[in-house]
């Protein structure tokens, strides 16, 4: 006879930890299946120059808002690292390569960048990325 790793009250709680709990809403933005298998990722950085920190947040905060309601954007984050403040990272998803030049041809945009040599050490490092996992079977 072959005995089960999983006991009835284990198996329960497993159950139970996997299913949302009542009253959850299901997530209104971007899906996993949405992202095109060739979508145009990118991850920037920038870092504040010191003492201009809360001055770089505050002129990329608005940017947030701004992106994600851009049809084209499919995914835009402004993250901030926890140990090193000042440090920011964005994290953004575009269908094409060509979208993401739109967006950085957008008013706001080109706005946020003129700020920069005041506020930022070195500009914006920029790696482009390609998404992987999309395929369907």
């Amino acid at each position: 006879m072959t005995r089960s790793f999983l006991t009835r009250p284990l198996l329960a709680a497993m159950l139970a930890a996997s299913t949302p709990p009542a009253g959850a809403q299901q997530s209104t933005g971007i899906r996993y299946a949405d992202v095109p298998e060739a979508a145009y990722s990118v991850v920037a950085e920038i870092r504040a120059k010191p003492g201009k920190e809360a001055a770089l947040r505050e002129a990329t905060l608005p940017l947030v808002a701004l992106v994600r309601s851009d049809p084209k954007n499919l995914v835009y984050f402004f993250q901030e690292d926890r140990e090193a403040p000042g440090h920011f990272v964005f994290y953004e998803i575009f269908a094409t390569k060509e979208d993401f030049e739109a967006h950085n041809a957008m008013p706001y945009v080109k706005a946020w960048f003129e700020k920069l040599p005041d506020l930022a050490e070195g500009g914006v490092k920029v790696t482009r990325m390609q998404v992987l996992g999309q395929r369907r079977p």
